[in-house]
């Protein structure tokens, strides 16, 4: 060796030269691999452990991407910023109590009736099934209902248990109810002075992509909430509209409002909310009206779910969010399992949100464009 150089082949080699270049690449991508995947677990654990907290600003952060736009519309039209705020905020609460009001007063008022009529719908169907070319006894019966019921509560587990997650009592209920109102409030009012804060915690040179990412994500957080709602809205009338005209047909359908309400919130979780909130209406319909129009009811529920999955989901929504299909149906199952109906409906605006994000920093875009618009985001804005 001469000057601290390697003069012969036939001299040791270093470690790395006795690996097989294709092993030292995989080993490299592994561990690599295992620090992203022990960052991610700390996060899901602190998400866990938080959850108190998490979950009031994640409901934050989606009434704030619904009502920032309205309350900028406002101020251009000249309304000051106070009361565009105090409109947006109190219009909200107005819409939201009106509608768990009307819900109450229906299904307190249908109740009663729905209950006699499920007790002597069951009853029938016993005395069918008993006289039936199938020769069940009532042992039989008894047995396959108590084992529907134990399927029920376990496959239920999970999502009771999210709802618990959210809060046990009714005060982690109304504590989460206040702390998403408050933050919703001070997005509001300095939402982008909060961001500021935000990037300034990052190192100078990664500022500019920080925030440019932080745009393109809120870009699509905001077209997806819109979007959502306008999917919901278009679920809970087709399923409702369904309702009330095969009611026409059958001597009136109860609880068409509250089961249009239902599958309006159902259908915040895309894919499998309007699809299971609308099972409400094919119970009513059988409950009801009987077998074959629990079957129309049925159809109408796969009907508005075919135009949701075929037109709007494609079209629209898949604009909003940018993530295939098939990464939704997972995104909304993990959530789901993790952490029942609050990790349903946050699952999909954040994968949607961090896959925006990590293009636009992977791709270089904050480079050429550090404050994006729509038209940057959305391929048809």
């Amino acid at each position: 060796m001469i000057f601290g150089k390697r003069t012969s082949a036939s001299q040791p080699t270093g470690e790395n030269d006795l690996v097989a270049p294709g092993l030292s690449i995989a080993a490299a991508y592994a561990w690599r691999i295992l620090v992203v995947l022990g960052l991610v677990a700390v996060l899901v654990f602190l998400v866990i452990e938080f959850r108190y907290i998490v979950v009031p600003f994640f409901v934050a952060i989606l009434l704030g991407a619904l009502l920032v736009p309205f309350v900028n519309f406002l101020r251009r039209h000249r309304w000051p910023k106070g009361i565009a705020i105090a409109v947006a905020m109190l219009g909200t609460l107005g819409i939201v109590a009106g509608l768990v009001i009307l819900v109450v007063t229906q299904v307190r008022s249908g109740y009663p009736d729905l209950q006699a009529k499920t007790i002597v719908a069951y009853e029938n169907l016993k005395v069918w099934l008993l006289d039936s070319p199938l020769h069940l006894t009532d042992a039989d019966i008894n047995e396959w209902v108590g084992g529907l019921w134990e399927a029920i509560q376990r496959d239920s587990g999970v999502l009771v248990n999210g709802i618990l997650s959210v809060g046990s009592t009714a005060g982690h209920v109304g504590a989460g109810i206040l702390l998403a109102l408050f933050a919703t409030l001070f997005i509001l009012i300095d939402g982008r002075g909060i961001w500021n804060w935000i990037v300034r915690l990052f190192p100078k040179r990664a500022r500019p992509a920080v925030t440019g990412s932080g745009e393109a994500g809120w870009i699509t957080l905001t077209t997806f909430v819109k979007v959502q709602i306008f999917v919901a809205f278009v679920d809970a009338v087709g399923i409702g509209l369904g309702a009330w005209i095969l009611g026409l047909f059958y001597g009136g359908f109860p609880l068409v409002i509250p089961i249009a309400v239902a599958v309006f919130l159902g259908s915040f979780v895309p894919v499998v909310g309007a699809l299971v909130t609308g099972t409400l209406a094919v119970f009513v319909a059988l409950v009801y009206l009987g077998p074959f129009p629990a079957v129309l009811m049925l159809g109408i529920v796969l009907l508005v779910q075919q135009i949701e999955g075929h037109v709007l989901q494609p079209l629209i929504l898949g604009t909003a969010v940018k993530v295939h299909p098939l990464a939704v149906v997972f995104a909304v199952a993990a959530g789901g399992f993790t952490a029942g109906i609050p990790g349903a409906l946050f699952a999909v605006p954040i994968v949607a949100v961090a896959n925006v994000m990590v293009k636009y920093i992977a791709g270089g875009t904050w480079r050429v464009v550090p404050h994006p618009t729509a038209k940057d985001i959305l391929p048809h804005a």
